[in-house]
């Protein structure tokens, strides 16, 4: 996998390990996955211990392949996955301001998608890892609603089980929709973006 200073680095936030694919905060890992198989590729053990593939994403204007962009899954776990995002961004030379993290977001609506860089990590401890690792925060998210718990449910042992029957209905939809948007991002830039993806529905 080589690179240049165009490249993109989309990270996919979860844990490792069977018992946490179908989590709720798996999903942005679930969103790469989507990505990978849109683009016939494999993530694979990179030397930074995340898995990573380097693709091309989306479409160009004139109707070409779209920009490249290494897409990767950290392999440790969520709250300590900024050491390997900061080793992928330092291999591939990537400014932060070209990495794309793709994560669960509770105070977002289940089955919503919504973009930004930088801001605050809002208690999510996968971002507080990268913010820390990269030294800053200006980094892009691709924020993926899961909902609030409800009732009295503890946020983290709600993140911590898998999406609920109805929502398992309308999960592909919500990894399609995050997919296009990190396509869009990458393709057309965060304010194109966040236009289409924050528009009233």
């Amino acid at each position: 996998m080589s690179a240049s200073t165009d490249t993109w680095l989309v990270v996919g936030l979860g844990n490792p390990g069977p018992q946490y694919a179908g989590n709720r905060h798996n999903v942005g890992a679930m969103v790469v996955a989507e990505l990978a198989s849109r683009t016939s590729g494999t993530l694979r053990r990179h030397k930074s211990g995340a898995t990573a593939d380097s693709v091309r994403l989306g479409s160009a204007p004139g109707g070409g392949p779209g920009p490249r962009a290494i897409i990767a899954v950290p392999t440790s776990y969520m709250n300590v996955s900024g050491g390997q995002v900061k080793a992928l961004a330092s291999f591939f030379s990537v400014p932060p301001e070209q990495v794309i993290v793709v994560h669960d977001e509770l105070d977002i609506p289940f089955a919503q998608v919504r973009l930004k860089q930088g801001g605050g990590e809002g208690g999510h401890n996968g971002l507080r890892s990268i913010s820390s690792s990269l030294g800053t925060k200006d980094y892009l998210r691709v924020r993926v609603g899961v909902g609030r718990p409800p009732g009295r449910m503890d946020a983290a042992d709600f993140v911590l089980k898998d999406f609920s029957t109805v929502e398992k209905k309308e999960l592909s939809f919500l990894l399609s929709d995050a997919a296009d948007a990190v396509e869009q991002l990458v393709t057309q830039g965060l304010l194109a973006a966040q236009q289409t993806w924050h528009a009233p529905a």
